[in-house]
């Protein structure tokens, strides 16, 4: 929808709804239809001996399948209030708050949807009982038409509106059920008593709620979705756009309108000056952040993404204190800093092995909430694994525990299973210590490999010492020039041209052995003769180590930093329409030529022989000690024994 068209959703017009909003949050009675009460309220019995509940059952036709529940009273205000300890904490007013406004909203939309579709007109005819024979059931269709309106605006607003307060917590509610179609109010009151008793049933304190409502939100925009699929009467609201000028919020049609969770990012962010060493992954990390700002929002899609040069998904392995951490702040402060300019959403979040849980299926459910909040196409998203090793288990291993096993199988699916759909608007980064531990077609999922290695020179260990001292000394540099080994044009330049040959002994032998038989590979047949003997040294060389090295291949044929000034002024680039977005990256595009696939063919399979001769070195050190405690434990037994 373009914004052009898009109304105002007038301020007046929903503030005049705030009294009828307050009344349903204070409390109305409701006697469920289709859902069944989670939290059961005491009934006394009238007299000893006396059953609280019907005994008799009619036998009057069709009567016998409505319902016999009676009205109970819902009283949200009460419900959210109960959690705190007397007083009214900030959280549970803003839930308070989000409930009056969105349930304003959701009327006054109504109200809006009555108008436009000629509905007003019916329901005063219908208060005077003249509504036409020919048009009573347009009216039934447009009462239920309004209602689903009215039902998807509320769970929209009330998403929304919660958003920023939403942590990592998540709650697992199933399907809404009390969904009625009768007419708005109705409607209303039913996802009210749902959501009440979800509340009463979930909510042990102001995290949960917060969770309860936000997830309560999602579920019910879901099932209306569903419902207004089958020809509902809605096409007032699916034809136009509505903007509630005060909130930032726009209602177009059964479009969830998403903010950005979790508020402001509690994080350390450092200068790409910071990351001494690790030259390639600070380049590839910086590459990528402003991969990621060419997003277009309206079409939902990236112009890398469609070239080809786009990083979903990549692995940074290396030693412990390398300084994976600090590439991590520093890749979400460049991205945090180019959104702020542009005005975008930003989403960080970290899945660790405090989301693994005992209950079986619920590690699976965190890890999935985890992919979907990244993935959410209407927020430019960063996710981190740290430590996946540990986080997500191997399969097989008896070590790995169920929760483990859930999130490898979840990890699997979403970074290149059948319905993976990259949009280019999010990154996923695993890291870790001990990559030998990740599970062999998990690693093989990460399209591209950082290297994190740490400072390396002479000149790295100055920049770091002069770093990590700070500016309360008066020690003299001495002859160093310092930070201009961290410029990463020419150090860059420098790694790249390293991996012209193979580091790693195993895959030396394969390049000395095969470039002895056929000369330079400068051909793809002589280049496709080098992957076959990769192959035979390791059989975990598959195809999709190939794609690897091709995504990769084609990120290096994009081999330019999108400018500067691009991300510090938005009119220049990241505001353009999509297609010119596409020329000019085209138009920066280079050749690809022989030296980079051969490159991206050892630095790739470097990163394999290096995690697999790791895992059997790592393997064979442990018997090893093994034996030798048994050893000497069996010469101390015998020595006490004689």
């Amino acid at each position: 929808m373009n914004t052009r068209d898009t109304m105002e959703l007038k301020e007046e017009t929903i503030r005049a709804q705030y009294e009828a909003a307050l009344g349903m949050v204070f409390g109305f009675d409701h006697a469920p239809r289709l859902a069944k009460p989670l939290v059961v309220a005491a009934v006394a019995e009238r007299s000893p001996g006396v059953g609280t509940r019907p005994t008799f059952r009619s036998t009057v036709p069709g009567m016998a399948t409505r319902t016999t529940a009676r009205p109970g009273g819902v009283r949200l205000a009460e419900r959210v209030e109960g959690l705190g300890d007397g007083l009214v904490s900030p959280v549970q007013a803003a839930v308070l708050n989000a409930l009056r406004r969105s349930l304003a909203i959701a009327l006054a939309m109504g109200e809006t949807f009555s108008a436009q579709s000629g509905l007003a007109e019916l329901k005063r005819a219908n208060l005077e009982g003249r509504v036409p024979e020919p048009r009573r059931a347009e009216f039934g269709e447009l009462l239920a038409g309004e209602a689903l309106v009215v039902l998807f605006t509320f769970g929209n607003a009330l998403a929304y509106l919660i958003a920023p307060h939403v942590g990592t917590t998540t709650v697992e509610l199933g399907e809404v059920e009390e969904v009625l179609t009768d007419n708005a109010p109705l409607a209303l009151q039913g996802a009210l008593w749902e959501l009440d008793q979800d509340i009463g049933a979930l909510a042990t304190d102001d995290v949960k709620l917060v969770a309860v409502v936000s997830a309560f939100a999602e579920a019910l925009m879901k099932k209306v979705q569903i419902r207004a699929e089958n020809g509902a009467r809605t096409s007032v609201f699916t034809g136009g756009s509505w903007k509630v000028e005060a909130d930032g919020l726009t209602l177009s049609g059964f479009k969830p309108a998403k903010a950005a969770k979790g508020g402001m990012i509690a994080m350390a962010f450092k200068k790409p000056h910071e990351v001494v060493g690790n030259h390639i992954a600070k380049y590839q990390s910086l590459r990528l952040s402003k991969m990621l700002m060419a997003y277009d929002f309206e079409r939902r899609l990236n112009p890398f993404a469609e070239l080809g040069g786009f990083i979903f998904t990549f692995m940074g392995d290396g030693k412990p204190g390398t300084g994976k951490t600090t590439l991590i702040q520093m890749m979400a402060g460049l991205l945090n800093d180019y959104c702020k300019v542009a005005g975008y959403p930003f989403r960080y979040q970290n899945f660790s092995i405090d989301q693994i849980d005992s209950y079986q299926g619920k590690s699976g459910q965190n890890a999935k909430a985890f992919i979907d909040a990244v993935l959410d196409p209407s927020v430019i998203g960063f996710g981190t694994i740290d430590d996946i090793d540990q986080v997500a288990g191997k399969r097989g291993d008896r070590q790995s525990s169920a929760g483990q096993q859930e999130v490898t199988a979840v990890f699997m699916q979403a970074f290149a299973g059948a319905g993976t759909v990259v949009r280019g608007n999010c990154t996923f980064g695993m890291f870790s210590n001990y990559p030998e531990n990740v599970d062999d077609a998990l690693r093989q999922r990460a399209g591209a490999r950082f290297l994190v290695d740490g400072p390396q020179s002479k000149e790295d260990y100055i920049d770091i010492l002069s770093l990590l001292l700070g500016k309360n000394h008066a020690i003299p540099v001495g002859e160093h020039d310092l930070f201009a080994a961290q410029e990463i044009k020419k150090a860059v330049a420098a790694s790249f041209e390293g991996h012209s040959k193979p580091h790693e002994e195993g895959l030396l032998k394969v390049w000395d052995r095969v470039s002895g038989k056929i000369g330079k590979l400068d051909t793809l047949a002589k280049m496709g003769a080098y992957l076959k003997a990769i192959q035979e040294a390791d059989e975990r060389f598959t195809g999709r180590a190939i794609k690897n090295i091709t995504d990769a291949v084609k990120v290096r044929a994009m081999d330019f930093e999108l400018p500067d000034e691009w991300m510090d002024q938005p009119d220049l680039f990241l505001f353009k329409p999509y297609d010119e977005k596409l020329a000019m990256i085209r138009g920066l595009m280079t050749p690809i030529s022989v030296e980079m696939v051969i490159q991206e063919i050892n630095r790739y399979a470097d990163s394999e022989f290096r995690y697999a001769d790791k895992s059997d070195e790592v393997a064979i050190e442990a018997m090893v000690r093994d034996f030798g405690r048994t050893e000497e434990a069996k010469r101390r037994y015998l020595e006490g024994k004689g």
